[in-house]
């Protein structure tokens, strides 16, 4: 495998990033029932290259593009002991490149351009059930935090 760079994003890079956020998608749907049928967008890719509170960077082997992810700094809750956090998405790796620490390429990126912005914490949310990617992030060091919980109402 050639090595594995890891670059900010670029617009040239929209078509690849695309594909990508539909990939995401495809592997959180069956971890959320909410989620709409059909064809949805999650993210304003053209808005989150442009964004200075964002970072969002590619991973490429060679010329082709195997990976993404952002870091976007937000403010914390006025009760933490940290006035703001980096919080990580679009966390994609392609198939044949998982489990060769492009992911762990990605959030080392991510975290040195949020210890740039004078940033202490970084953030992200994942599936309770989406044992992979829990596993994934507990490699680089995430620890489990909090659990959200829901509750849908009928009428």
């Amino acid at each position: 495998m050639e090595d594995i760079i890891i670059r900010k994003a670029q617009l040239n890079d929209l078509d690849t990033l695309l594909v990508f956020e539909q990939g995401v998608i495809a592997a959180e749907r069956p971890f959320d029932n909410t989620l709409k049928p059909g064809h949805i967008n999650y993210y304003d890719i053209p808005k989150m290259i442009a964004a200075k509170d964002i970072e969002l960077v590619v991973a490429e082997s060679g010329t082709q593009i195997i990976g993404s992810g952002y870091a976007r700094i937000e403010n914390a809750k006025p009760y933490l002991q940290h006035t703001q956090h980096a919080y990580l998405g679009f966390m994609f790796v392609e198939k044949n490149y998982r489990g060769k620490g492009v992911n762990k390429k990605i959030i080392n990126a991510l975290a040195q351009w949020a210890i740039s912005k004078n940033i202490t914490e970084l953030r992200l949310d994942v599936y309770q059930n989406n044992d992979a990617a829990i596993n994934a992030y507990k490699k680089v060091g995430f620890n489990k935090h909090m659990m959200e919980m829901r509750m849908k109402l009928e009428s």
